[in-house]
């Protein structure tokens, strides 16, 4: 065969490639509303960016090698915003997205070149699991096991997994290894899908009972982020990566603020908080008030919403937030809360972005509930994570701190650069009006007027639990007045940054587990 023919007999398989599974099964998914590999990638990158690796491949089964274009995976390189990242994409027009040993281990290939070499990695989940036959067999479950640097990845590029479809196997594998998770409504991750499931313990359910996404970001909180539909799941993925460095030996992007009333509108912080301890507010709108340009980026907005994980700018700087919110059980964390933030200051640890911890907490959420899901092990889970990170951290006290909760949240002794608090907070053991009835009871039940002893103890006990005291032993860097909250932070970070302002973690959770 002379060059020319060769040329064109390279065209001609790469065209067919490029049809997938088919014309057929490709508008069937455009008439579901929904994209192919290949559109969610244009769609995904900058436009024209795409280099694809592997295009030619295809199974190894004897007789397969025209059904299955690619192998069922679409993989290569590409730009977001300019800067390459890696991705894969599972190809449901062939045998259903499945994974055969051929296209698993372009997969592998590609995430481990990623990793080496310095690039964050996004996969587009839409498969069926592995493929039978391929994995049939001692010799075809042997040649497609779990490879074990999957799990040695150690957080050393970003990792985003999508949900886009039924993911079922290998999309949820690399879903619970990943460091950011967006599901698209209508999806489903599970283990295995229905059918398996009917078949083998008579089990019958909906996708959306085994798998959606209100389960997961509810319940599980296994995504991050829902998207709407799949124009919003890639929004949300480029915006993730905005406040990520390419990998952990790199710095956060530095973007300067685009508005000119950063300073002030700090005046709002007068009048936010309420000044009874016991009234709820929006803790977010504390938040946006002070980043840059009132911008934040929620990750589990719905799991345990007793506290609030973001990430946001200050002064062009990325950094991460969590803060109680005082709207839902009063700011008291529960289980889910203690793994939402291990989970979350993992993710800032390994890729270098410090820590701000704002608290308005009356505690943890405690009861026998709690107790059936290891709260005492989940606490010190979340005080281990505080105390092995390694970024700059600074925590905030805004109304109250009460209890062990003043510890999972950076306080005094858990290596905060700096430890402040607004001039009206309280920090204490117990909320007053508890511990007045623990620490006075035989005086009130026996005082003439029971209501006027118990208000005479709790403002006693308030009294001893204002910043003052704390402050004046130095236990307390500073008390500050509540409009100076932004300009302070910004220079302590940049103090806690270091002279040259190139602080890098030791990242001794990089290798904590990805799900909790």
């Amino acid at each position: 065969m002379g060059m020319k023919e060769a040329v064109d007999e390279l065209k001609r398989r790469k065209a067919k490639a490029l049809e997938m599974g088919g014309p057929d099964k490709v508008a069937r998914k455009q008439a579901a509303g929904l994209g192919s590999a290949r559109e969610r990638i244009e769609k995904l990158l900058d436009p024209g960016s795409f280099f694809e690796i592997g295009m030619l491949a295809h199974s190894d089964v004897s007789g397969m090698e025209d059904r299955t274009p690619a192998d069922g995976k679409i993989a290569g390189f590409g730009a977001i915003d300019g800067r390459t990242v890696a991705v894969t994409a599972d190809d449901a027009t062939v045998l259903a997205g499945t994974g055969g040993r051929i296209g698993v281990e372009k997969e592998h290939r590609l995430t481990r070149w990623a990793a080496e070499k310095g690039y964050p990695l996004i996969n587009l989940g839409e498969g069926g699991g592995a493929r039978i036959p391929d994995i049939m067999g001692s010799e075809g479950l042997s040649s497609m096991t779990m490879r074990k640097e999957m799990a040695l990845r150690c957080r050393q590029v970003p990792f985003v997994a999508t949900i886009m479809g039924e993911c079922f196997g290998g999309p949820s594998w690399l879903a619970a290894l990943s460091d950011f998770v967006v599901q698209v409504k209508g999806s489903c991750m599970a283990v295995s899908g229905p059918r398996v499931l009917e078949v083998a313990t008579s089990e019958v359910v909906e996708n959306e009972d085994l798998g959606g996404w209100k389960l997961h970001a509810e319940i599980t909180g296994q995504v991050d982020r829902v998207a709407e539909d799949e124009a919003d799941c890639f929004r949300i993925v480029r915006e993730f990566l905005s406040y990520m460095p390419s990998n952990a030996q790199e710095l956060p992007l530095l973007v300067a603020p685009q508005g000119n009333d950063q300073e002030t509108r700090q005046e709002r912080l007068l009048s936010i908080v309420p000044e009874e301890p016991r009234r709820g507010y929006d803790m977010s709108k504390v938040i946006k008030t002070i980043v840059d340009d009132e911008r934040i980026f929620v990750l589990k907005p719905d799991f345990d919403r007793s506290v609030i994980t973001c990430l946001a700018r200050i002064d062009g700087h990325v950094v991460g937030i969590i803060a109680n919110q005082p709207l839902h059980t009063a700011g008291a964390m529960g289980p889910d809360g203690c793994d939402k933030c291990c989970s979350f200051i993992c993710l800032c640890d390994s890729f270098n972005v410090p820590l701000i911890f704002l608290h308005d907490t009356p505690g943890f959420l405690v009861g026998r509930a709690a107790e059936l899901k290891r709260m005492p092990g989940k606490i010190i889970n979340f005080i281990e994570a505080v105390a092995l990170s390694t970024v700059p951290k600074v925590s905030l006290v805004i109304r109250k701190s009460y209890g062990m909760a003043y510890s999972n949240m950076c306080g005094t002794g858990m290596g905060a650069d700096f430890v402040l608090a607004w001039p009206n907070a309280e920090i204490s053991f117990m909320a007053p009006e508890v511990a007045a009835n623990v620490v006075y009871r035989r005086k009130i039940d026996e005082a003439d007027d029971i209501k006027a002893a118990r208000d005479l103890a709790e403002q006693q006990i308030r009294a001893a639990g204002a910043p003052w005291k704390a402050a004046g032993l130095h236990l307390l860097e500073d008390v500050i007045d509540p409009r100076d909250t932004r300009k302070v932070l910004s220079y302590i970070l940049k103090l806690a940054r270091g002279n040259d302002g190139g602080h890098r973690s030791k990242r001794l959770l990089a290798n904590w587990p990805t799900t909790f």
